[in-house]
């Protein structure tokens, strides 16, 4: 053969593995999950805007930060699982990046890093941004809070003390992609904390943890086989059910009961729409038989839950 055409096939393989790697490499940050992670700093935007307290440069640093934090989250979590063996050929879902063999645990780990850093640098400039170089205590704190949501976004599945492991995952979904959110970024804008905004952070929470909760029920045996302790496995299949059911109902309630007590209450219609994909996906919850089936309501909650944080966003901004 002559050798052009074996440089020719050498180049075509290289390509052909870079391609398959980089497939790789987007598949780890779960680009499914990032709407979910931005659904609460829409809400707060959308709050601190009809209050007059929006920034753009804020806004736009705050989803940037957001979407580091859970990209850094996605990354950690298939370097946690995949060191442990938790994703096996027993795992119902997606095939992961250290699971294919693709990636290496080093190559992992120093993306993880580079995540950190990167995650640092939007942290430390949107602080600037909403607070300038006077407000030292209240910098300090939020920079106290980044550092503690980069250590969540590790600690989950990472290391011997790994929370995801005791079943404390859901509670920390609930703070973080919740109360943390919501009330953080409305604080970003306003320097000022509202309680009343409580409600709209706790749903947003409680359809966060929903969404865990389905990633659990589905991977339910495997992760008792991997003893990896979750809320779902701790409750059983039926009473993991219940729970689901009561996090979605309740979400939707807290939702309602904000839009009724603040000033806004004739967006209370148009927030009513956004609960049609939730009862929806309800419906078909309680139709799943086989806990496969749970993964494709994992994003049709989550895209849910988007959705009715743009439409909350929305009403205080147009109406």
């Amino acid at each position: 053969m002559p050798f052009w055409k074996k440089d020719l096939q050498t180049l075509k393989k290289n390509g052909f593995h870079s391609m398959k790697k980089l497939q790789v490499w987007i598949s780890a940050c779960r680009l499914r999950t990032l709407p979910l992670s931005i659904s609460g700093t829409i809400v707060g935007s959308g709050v601190a805007y009809s209050m007059s307290f929006f920034n753009l440069t804020i806004f736009v640093f705050t989803i940037l930060t957001t979407l580091s934090f859970q990209i850094l989250s996605n990354l950690a979590n298939d370097y946690g699982d995949g060191v442990k063996g938790t994703d096996n050929q027993n795992r119902i879902g997606p095939e992961r990046a250290l699971q294919s063999g693709v990636i290496t645990p080093k190559q992992m780990r120093n993306a993880i890093i580079f995540n950190v850093i990167t995650c640092l640098l939007l942290v430390i400039t949107l602080i600037y941004q909403a607070f300038g170089a006077d407000q030292f205590f209240t910098s300090f704190i939020f920079i106290v809070l980044g550092i503690l949501a980069i250590t969540a976004a590790i600690k989950y599945t990472v290391g011997t003390s790994a929370y995801g492991y005791k079943a404390l995952g859901d509670i920390m979904v609930f703070l973080f992609f919740g109360w943390l959110s919501v009330l953080g970024t409305y604080f970003l804008y306003s320097k000022e904390i509202d309680l009343l905004m409580l409600l709209p952070a706790s749903s947003i929470g409680f359809l966060s943890a929903g969404v865990l909760n389905l990633n659990n029920m589905r991977d339910f045996e495997s992760d008792k086989l991997s003893d990896k302790h979750t809320l779902a496995g701790y409750l059983g299949q039926k009473n993991a059910r219940n729970y689901h059911l009561t996090l979605i109902l309740v979400a939707m309630v807290f939702m309602l009961l904000y839009v009724m007590l603040s000033s806004h209450n004739i967006s209370i219609w148009v927030i009513m729409i956004g609960f049609i994909p939730l009862l929806i996906h309800l419906t078909i919850f309680y139709s799943v038989v086989n806990p496969k089936d749970y993964d494709p309501q994992l994003k049709v909650l989550a895209l849910s839950t988007f959705l009715l944080a743009l439409i909350f966003g929305a009403s205080h901004i147009f109406i």
